[in-house]
């Protein structure tokens, strides 16, 4: 047995860790089928490196028509390309609503043409930007910047896409997800990468505002985890989740652990508040856990694993 799947924004973080995950989870002696997986991504800013051998693809951007005859005979579309970077997005809206917004319809309609059985699509934790009360849970949302406000018109295209054409969906906002192959090089980096690129560099790093923001850190292969499960569980269909460790630590508390794992101290830079940001992220995961998901790697386990990434790159050149 074979199923086809097919990854929008393979080549970036997450699309490329999910590629290699469910490569090895479908080569495993217990898996009951075999998955064959078509790859998109425009390389905008994801890498072509990054993309595991085995997956079928396509240099193409989610805007194009050029994307629909690739969902032929596909069973479920994990949907991940976007404009991500907050300050990105807040300096230009109207490439943020094309990519964000239309490119994300073009993808519903693809799946609507050639009848795909279920999409998983990103929300974001940003959804939850003008909420104050901690932790966040999935059905109280206020979706402030521009960013955010393009991934939530991504929920309510899915819900439109199942009521009327019957399409199967499951939203997934991401919290904070770290691990190999970060994305270091967006405008405003994500803080664990950037921290560790710079202190092995014998560069001081770079903090926005006080450092006192508090951020729900998830490692990526517990993200992959629910990926699977959105595959094979019915139970994950037409709702979203938080996807998150339940637990949030201050940009500071981060800087400590990474100089504590490193042995190396150079003491931050502190820059400007960066607009728009919330004051701290905590997610209710208590939905995703009621399947039985359930975040495995601590912390400083993850950080390790960055870390030797990282490390390896700067060794191969990369950095």
């Amino acid at each position: 047995m074979k199923r086809k799947i097919l990854i929008t924004g393979v080549a970036g973080f997450i699309g490329s860790n999910l590629a290699r995950y469910f490569l090895d989870r479908a080569s495993s002696p217990e898996a009951l089928e075999k998955l064959e997986i078509i790859g998109i991504d425009n390389l905008s800013s994801g890498r072509r490196e990054n993309i595991p051998p085995g997956i079928d693809f396509h240099e193409l951007d989610i805007r194009s028509p050029e994307i629909f005859p690739l969902f032929a005979g596909v069973d479920t579309v994990f949907h991940l390309a976007a404009k991500n970077c907050l300050f990105d997005c807040l300096q230009n809206p109207v490439e943020t609503a094309d990519i964000n917004v239309r490119g994300t319809v073009n993808v519903f309609e693809a799946c609507r043409l050639h009848k795909v059985r279920k999409i998983v699509y990103a929300e974001s934790a940003a959804l939850y930007e003008g909420v104050s009360s901690l932790p966040s849970a999935e059905d109280i949302i206020e979706p402030l910047s521009f960013y955010a406000v393009s991934k939530y018109s991504s929920r309510l295209f899915a819900q439109s896409y199942h009521r009327f054409y019957g399409l199967n969906f499951t939203g997934l906002r991401y919290f904070c997800v770290y691990g190999p192959g970060q994305d270091y090089r967006r405008t405003i980096p994500p803080v664990m990468s950037a921290f560790i690129i710079r202190l092995l560099k014998g560069q001081p790093p770079i903090i926005y505002g006080s450092g006192q923001k508090r951020r729900d850190f998830i490692y990526v292969d517990d993200v992959n985890d629910f990926h699977w499960l959105c595959l094979y569980d019915a139970r994950t269909d037409n709702q979203s989740f938080n996807l998150g460790s339940g637990k949030n630590y201050s940009v500071l508390e981060i800087y400590e652990m990474i100089v504590d794992l490193l042995g190396i101290r150079i003491e931050p830079v502190f820059q400007p508040d960066l607009p728009g940001e919330a004051e701290a992220t905590l997610a209710d995961i208590s939905r995703a856990r009621s399947l039985g998901w359930e975040p495995k790697i601590d912390l400083r386990t993850g950080l390790m694993k960055e870390i030797e990434y990282i490390k390896s790159e700067i060794k191969r050149g990369h950095l």
